[in-house]
């Protein structure tokens, strides 16, 4: 079966993340949705995204078909409902499509012709930007689950200081030795040829992702994930970094979302909770205002390849879209556009020419090159972008 995962309609919800990638491809918990997907229903996937992102992201559409709203989490049973999906037939959960079985000759869906298969378990979904760290303990115990059943673990090295042994999996070249390790709130996942320097305290949930790294006395609460190839340092808590960011060094990052490409400037911090402890709220890219969050913690939202300068301040429920660079003394306003430059005193337009340079170097260094697609989805956004900046 041909297995295409769909935006749905959260996309504009998980802005500033899906500017430059679909739904499918957030990171939450130890995986991608996409490799969540594809894991379990045995197959390979593609995308049904915006068409700016489609020649990086592409759609192989065959004769028949099964859609994928990508804001659902597979688990054991949805997965298994979505690979017995027959002709014209299709589920939901409530008044929302999960998935549904069509052809290449059908140019619009009709649901009131199809099937309709009602799954009324709970599942994990991911409809706003704050779902990604606030539902990552949950998205983290079912991936560890999952991807340790019938496997053993690389033993814990005799120096490591741990509680809950058989809550931690350590995979293959992996490093660590003097670090502490507490699984009893929750597995803590170490994934392949990372490293966790000397000095760390991590309490689990925790998952790092292949080639990331803890640096030295780093100390780590859960929910956290830390994407591949990317590093941490200081406090963290509740906070999901994707692919190939850095907070490297002392400062505090809670219950906030960091794209790829990402640095956190040295002892730079964010506030998770408000000073009168009120409702967060967050810029919304569908309204075009401040929304209510229902949380009370809440913290960053940074988009792909926006920096920050050292001993940046970020106030409560602060976005920041993608390709900012913000550095200076006080607090930036708590939305800051894509291609922003500057800070507090104000800013001005980052131009394209100066930040493909930057995102050239910085993806150099990790043997990533930046092509003439990532440059075409970045102009995208700095277009679609324009009318929230103040030229």
């Amino acid at each position: 079966m041909n297995y295409i995962l769909f935006d749905g309609p959260a996309r504009n919800a998980l802005l500033p993340f899906t500017f430059t990638r679909p739904v499918a491809d957030i990171l939450i918990g130890i995986m991608t949705i996409r490799q969540k997907w594809e894991m379990r229903l045995g197959s390979t996937t593609t995308t049904l995204t915006e068409e700016y992102l489609s020649e990086k992201f592409p759609m192989v559409e065959l004769e028949v078909n099964v859609m994928i709203n990508a804001s659902f989490l597979p688990n054991d049973v949805l997965a298994e409902m979505v690979s017995n999906l027959e002709p014209n037939q299709a589920i939901f959960k409530g008044d929302e499509v999960i998935a549904f079985y069509t052809s290449e000759e059908q140019e619009e869906v009709d649901f009131d012709s199809y099937e309709i298969l009602e799954y009324n378990e709970e599942c994990l979904t991911v409809h706003n930007t704050w779902d990604i760290f606030s539902k990552n303990d949950a998205a983290i115990r079912e991936d560890f689950e999952y991807l340790t059943e019938d496997r053993r673990s690389h033993p814990i090295p005799k120096s490591v200081n741990v509680i809950a042994p058989e809550n931690i999996f350590i995979e293959e070249g992996a490093k660590l030795e003097f670090v502490t390790l507490n699984a009893s709130t929750g597995p803590i996942y170490i994934g392949k040829d990372s490293e966790i320097m000397e000095g760390s305290v991590i309490r689990g949930p925790f998952a790092l992702c292949e080639n990331a790294t803890v640096k030295m006395a780093a100390k780590v609460y859960g929910a956290t994930t830390v994407g591949p190839y990317s590093r941490i340092g200081g406090e963290v808590n509740n906070s999901v970094l994707f692919g190939y960011s850095n907070k490297g060094h002392d400062g505090f990052l809670g219950n906030s979302v960091l794209g790829e490409w990402c640095n956190i400037g040295a002892d730079s911090n964010n506030s998770n909770l408000k000073n009168n402890y009120e409702e967060v709220k967050l810029w919304s890219y569908e309204s075009e205002g401040f929304a209510k969050t229902g949380l009370q913690f809440c913290g960053l939202m940074m988009g792909d390849h926006s920096k920050c300068g050292i001993n940046t301040m970020f106030n409560t429920g602060t976005v920041v879209g993608v390709s900012a660079n913000i550095f200076g003394s006080g607090f930036p306003r708590n939305f800051v556009p894509s291609f922003s430059w500057g800070g507090a005193s104000g800013f001005t337009t980052y131009i394209t020419k100066k930040a493909f340079e930057t995102a050239r170097l910085v993806m150099s260094r990790r043997n990533v090159d930046f092509d003439e697609r990532e440059a075409a989805i970045l102009e995208h956004v700095f277009e679609e972008t324009k009318k929230w900046r103040k030229e």
